[in-house]
Parts: structure tokens; C-alpha cells; sequence
């Protein structure tokens, strides 16, 4: 039995501090009273050290810590002065934008700057077996499977689903790629279909993974845009 009494609760999974759990924090709290509790539950190890250095700073009381089932629980008490606006924190938050810097490389590659990293990039449509560098098309690939999956981890995590194997496998096809490298003069160079499986291995029931497959789906930006011009068609399978 917890010896804190808490008047609320939210649950961050495997979000830290810098990656919006803070943000999910201050939701949960704002409805609460000065000298109420709000109790944590997060499985990122950095949050033991971060989410005391904030309360700290926004003058809320940080109460001390309990091992969960899988998790571990925080314990905070909402201070008696307000902290940030919140809804300056999510306006802050809907008009973040993204950005990206390239730069020419070596022969035909492209050197991309985001934030504190730098990767190369082949051919817009290059399909070799080998090739100097991923093109422009299995990056867009690569987007999509890394949204879904880390997607999948991110809002599963919330849930307590036990993760134990994931993989996701996409194959895109090019209208034709012939018009792209000017070989011909008919059809389009776009993308007209994604196919791909996705596989999990965890001991949570069918439904409630379904359930975070649906919403991870519903709520990722690059499946969000590209559904809309592109025949995606994904299947999910529980082995």
C-alpha cells in the first residue's frame, strides 16, 4: 500500500521530460488544488532526476518515489503559485516547426542537418542492390515504419503494454520510375502504394493492442499525410 494519497494520476511511459511528459504533467495537474498530489507513473530512468529539478523550478513540491508493477511512481503536490501558463505551453507546442538543412556531398548525395544530427542521402529513386547512400524514397519509407513503430511503443507505453518484439516491413512502389530518370515519357514518378506487416510479440491481449495500433495510426503524422494520395496498405499481426 502507497504511502502517499494522491488526487490524480497520469501516466507518461516511456516519455521524458524534454519529449512531452512535462506537458502531460502540467494537464493533469491544472485541474487540481494548491497542497493536492498528482502521482507520475513513468519507466524512463532519466525522470527520477529531472522531474524533482522541475518542481524545484515551478515551485511544486516533489514528495519522493514508489516502485510500481513496471513502472515507477512520482509523487508531486501542486504548489500555492501558478506555475507557466499551460495554454502558453501548448500554444508553444502546436506552432513548433521543423526544420531541416541540406547541403551538397560527395557525386550525387545530399548531406541533412536536424537539430544535433547529420545524415547523407542518395538518389531521390536510386533501386541497386548497393547503393552509396539510402535514397530519397526509402527515407520516406523509413519515416513511416519509424513513426508507426515508435508510435506504437510511445502510446502502448501509456497503456502498460508489455513490449516484447516489434517489426514492421514496408515495400513503396513508384508509378514509373522510368518517367522519373527520363527513360520514357508516360505515367508519374509519385509513390502510388506502401504495403508493409507489422508484427508484435507481447503477452497483452488481442483487443487492447489492436486498440493501440488504431490510435498510434490515427495520430501519426506521416501515415496522417501520406493516406491521402497514397494506397497504404498495412496489416497487423500478433505472433
Amino acid at each position: 500500500m502507497s504511502q502517499f494519497f494522491a488526487h490524480g494520476m497520469c501516466d507518461g511511459g516511456d516519455l521524458d521530460c524534454g519529449s512531452g511528459l512535462l506537458l502531460i504533467i502540467k494537464k493533469t495537474m491544472d485541474p487540481l488544488e494548491p497542497g493536492q498530489v498528482l502521482e507520475v507513473r513513468s519507466r524512463e530512468r532519466t525522470v527520477a532526476d529531472d522531474l524533482p529539478a522541475w518542481c524545484r523550478m515551478v515551485k511544486h513540491e516533489f514528495l519522493g518515489s514508489e516502485p510500481g508493477e513496471n513502472w515507477t511512481s512520482f509523487y508531486v503536490q501542486k504548489g500555492g503559485k501558478p506555475e507557466e501558463a499551460l495554454e502558453d505551453d501548448l500554444k508553444a507546442a502546436k506552432g513548433y516547426e521543423w526544420v531541416v538543412r541540406t547541403s551538397s556531398g560527395q557525386g550525387l548525395t545530399a548531406k541533412i542537418h536536424s537539430r544535433n544530427h547529420s545524415f547523407t542521402a542518395g538518389q531521390p529513386a536510386e533501386f541497386s542492390a548497393k547503393v552509396e547512400a539510402p535514397s530519397a524514397v526509402d527515407y520516406l519509407l523509413a519515416s513511416l515504419s519509424s513513426c508507426l513503430l515508435v508510435g506504437f511503443k510511445s502510446h502502448g507505453s501509456r497503456r502498460n503494454v508489455v513490449i516484447d518484439h516489434m517489426e514492421l516491413t514496408l515495400k513503396g512502389k513508384l508509378d514509373n520510375v522510368l518517367y522519373h530518370m527520363e527513360l520514357e515519357d508516360t505515367g508519374s514518378s509519385r509513390i502510388t502504394e506502401i504495403k508493409g506487416s507489422f508484427y508484435i510479440t507481447s503477452p497483452n491481449e488481442e483487443e487492447e493492442l489492436k486498440a493501440v495500433w488504431e490510435n498510434t495510426l490515427e495520430r501519426s503524422p506521416i501515415y496522417q499525410t501520406l493516406k491521402g494520395t497514397v494506397d497504404i496498405q498495412l496489416s497487423f499481426s500478433i505472433v
